[in-house]
C-alpha cells in the first residue's frame, strides 16, 4: 500500500520542486493576466511555464505518496531529465520573452521575466543536486551524456517547430524537405527517449547500435538541412525595412540558427556513441 512520505518535501530536492512549483505558477498567472497573444513565441512561453509546473507538481505528489516507486519505469532517470529539460525550456523562454514581450512600462511583463529566470535557477540546483547526490550518479540513460544529448536534440527540434510558418515552407521542395527532416528526426528522437525510459529496449537486434545508425543519419539528414534551409529561404530574399519584434524573416534566421545547432548535437552524439561501442568491444576482447 501507498503511505505518505513527508522526507521527500523536506529534503533538498523536495524544497527546489516546490519552489519552481510556485515560481511557474506566477510566471504564467502573471502572463495570463496580461492577456493572449497570438504569437507562436508566446505559446511557447506559457506552454513552458504551464509544462514545468504541472510535471513539477505531479512528480512532487506521487513521491510523497510513494506510488512514485511503484511505477513501471527508472523514476529517478525520467525525474532527471525532466529537471535537464525544465532547465533548457526554462532558459529559452527567459530570453524569449523579454525580447519579444516587454516595454519599460510592462511592469507584470517584466515580473514575469525576472522570475522566469528564478525559474531557470531553481531547475539548473535540481539538475546539480539530482546529479551530486551521496547515492551516486544516476544510471539512467537520460541522466548519461547521450540522453543529455538526446534531450537537446528534442529540445532544439521544438524551438524550430516554434518559428516555422506554413507560408514560408508551402511550394518549395526544398525547404519542405527540411521540414520533414525536423519532423522525422524529432519523432524517431521521441520514441528513443519513451523506450528507455520504459524499459523497452530489449528487442532481437542490439538496440544501441541501431541508435547509431539512427545518430548517423539524423546528422547527414540536418547536414543537408542545413544547407537547403538557408539557400531557399534566403535566396533573393532580404530583411525588410519595416521588420520588427516577431517579423517573419527573423523566424528563417532563427531556423537557420537552430537546424545548425542540432546538426552540431547529432555529429556529436554519433562520435560519442561510436567511441562507446568501440570501447566497449576493446574491454571485451581484453
Amino acid at each position: 500500500m501507498a503511505h505518505l512520505n513527508l522526507w521527500s518535501l523536506t529534503q533538498p530536492v523536495g524544497i527546489i520542486r516546490i519552489l519552481a512549483a510556485i515560481l511557474t505558477c506566477i510566471c504564467f498567472s502573471l502572463v495570463a493576466t496580461v492577456g493572449y497573444s497570438s504569437s507562436p513565441y508566446w505559446a511557447w512561453c506559457m506552454f513552458t511555464w504551464v509544462f514545468c509546473f504541472f510535471f513539477t507538481l505531479l512528480i512532487l505528489i506521487l513521491e510523497f505518496t510513494t506510488v512514485s516507486a511503484k511505477l513501471p519505469f527508472a523514476w529517478d532517470d525520467s525525474t532527471a531529465a525532466f529537471a535537464i529539460l525544465a532547465s533548457l525550456m526554462c532558459l529559452a523562454t527567459s530570453i524569449i520573452y523579454p525580447t519579444f514581450f516587454t516595454c519599460n512600462t510592462c511592469h507584470r511583463e517584466i515580473g514575469a521575466s525576472v522570475i522566469s529566470w528564478l525559474c531557470f535557477g531553481v531547475y539548473a540546483g535540481e539538475v546539480a543536486l539530482t546529479r551530486l547526490r551521496p547515492s551516486g550518479q544516476n544510471s539512467g540513460f537520460l541522466s548519461t551524456l547521450p540522453g543529455i544529448m538526446k534531450i537537446l536534440e528534442t529540445f532544439l527540434a521544438c524551438l524550430i517547430f516554434m518559428s516555422l510558418e506554413r507560408q514560408q515552407y508551402v511550394g518549395s521542395p526544398g525547404l519542405q524537405w527540411c521540414v520533414a527532416v525536423y519532423s522525422l528526426c524529432f519523432i524517431f528522437c521521441i520514441i528513443i527517449i519513451l523506450l528507455t525510459i520504459g524499459q523497452l529496449t530489449s528487442i532481437p537486434f542490439s538496440f544501441d547500435k541501431l541508435v547509431i545508425v539512427y545518430n548517423i543519419l539524423a546528422a547527414v539528414m540536418y547536414s543537408t538541412a542545413m544547407v537547403i534551409w538557408p539557400l531557399y529561404s534566403f535566396s533573393n530574399n532580404k530583411r525588410p525595412n519595416n521588420c520588427g519584434h516577431l517579423c517573419p524573416w527573423d523566424k528563417l534566421v532563427m531556423v537557420t540558427f537552430m537546424t545548425i545547432f542540432n546538426f552540431i548535437v547529432y555529429t556529436l552524439d554519433s562520435v560519442y556513441s561510436i567511441h562507446l561501442v568501440f570501447e566497449t568491444l576493446a574491454s571485451q576482447i581484453q
